[in-house]
């Protein structure tokens, strides 16, 4: 197998990730991908920072043993902690998604951006310099929204406890004047049709996961690792969890029937 050949791959938390992995798909057919679920250990979002960046590091440690040519963080959480010591610990790309503020500073009308995240991604210095670097003249509203990404992993996209959750953590930022509302977290997506419900039609909800497929693309290209484009990629899914529910949600979230293996 040549180098450009080798898989891509991308880990999240858990299930989330899915969203990041579609976009990846679309844009990058010729491509093996590895999506790698810590679901043993999701929710990444309310643990202490050692303890997310050892799991990013393990993540990352047991997809380079598959011989992956770059890596996709596909978690905010984990870019946000722990993005700098996996690029001082791994030679290969890490692409890294990040809360989407510089495009939503360029489309708001009110001067009011909100930003949906796990209380981690909000608190890290990260984040902070992320607003600081692109939102000078705008207010940036933040709201963490604990239970969301349970939700999700509970394959519970549209019911009503989960539309309660939504409304409580969208309404102020509504409230507060955001006519554009950032997806901070990967499993944010899934819920898409319900913030944007909540919302209301006046609110431009943002998704990241284009943007960094786009980025992997780049990195990929300028690095003479694409695929050759005659090649039908595939996509093999990991969990560290239970495969039996890991198996359900990722095959609901990805759309088609899936078999996951459980990571050694």
């Amino acid at each position: 197998m040549t180098t450009s050949e080798r898989p891509v791959g991308v880990f999240d938390s858990g299930v989330g990730g899915v969203s990041v992995l579609r976009e990846i798909r679309r844009a990058l057919p010729a491509e093996d991908l590895i999506y790698l679920a810590d679901s043993a250990y999701t929710p990444y979002g309310d643990r202490p920072a050692a303890v997310i960046t050892e799991r990013s590091i393990a993540m990352v440690t047991l997809l380079e043993r598959e011989g992956v040519k770059a890596v996709v963080v596909a978690c905010n959480t984990a870019t946000g902690i722990a993005v700098d010591a996996l690029r001082a610990k791994f030679a290969m790309p890490i692409i890294a998604i990040e809360p989407a503020v510089k495009p939503a500073v360029a489309r708001t009308r009110s001067g009011v951006v909100g930003v949906l995240a796990t209380t981690q991604t909000l608190a890290s210095e990260r984040f902070s310099k992320l607003v600081e670097t692109h939102a000078a003249g705008v207010r940036v509203v933040t709201q963490p929204a604990p239970g969301l990404v349970e939700r999700v992993e509970a394959g519970e996209l549209s019911t009503p406890p989960t539309r309660s959750l939504v409304e409580r953590y969208v309404r102020p930022l509504v409230d507060n004047g955001a006519d554009t509302i950032v997806l901070g977290c990967t499993h944010y997506p899934f819920l898409s049709e319900v913030i944007q419900d909540v919302a209301g039609s006046g609110v431009t909800v943002i998704d990241p996961a284009v943007a960094v497929a786009k980025e992997l693309r780049r990195r990929l290209e300028a690095g003479g690792l694409l695929a050759p484009d005659a090649r039908v990629g595939s996509e093999r899914f990991w969990t560290t969890g239970p495969v039996e529910q890991s198996q359900a949600v990722m095959a609901q979230l990805w759309g088609s029937p899936i078999e996951v293996t459980r990571a050694a």
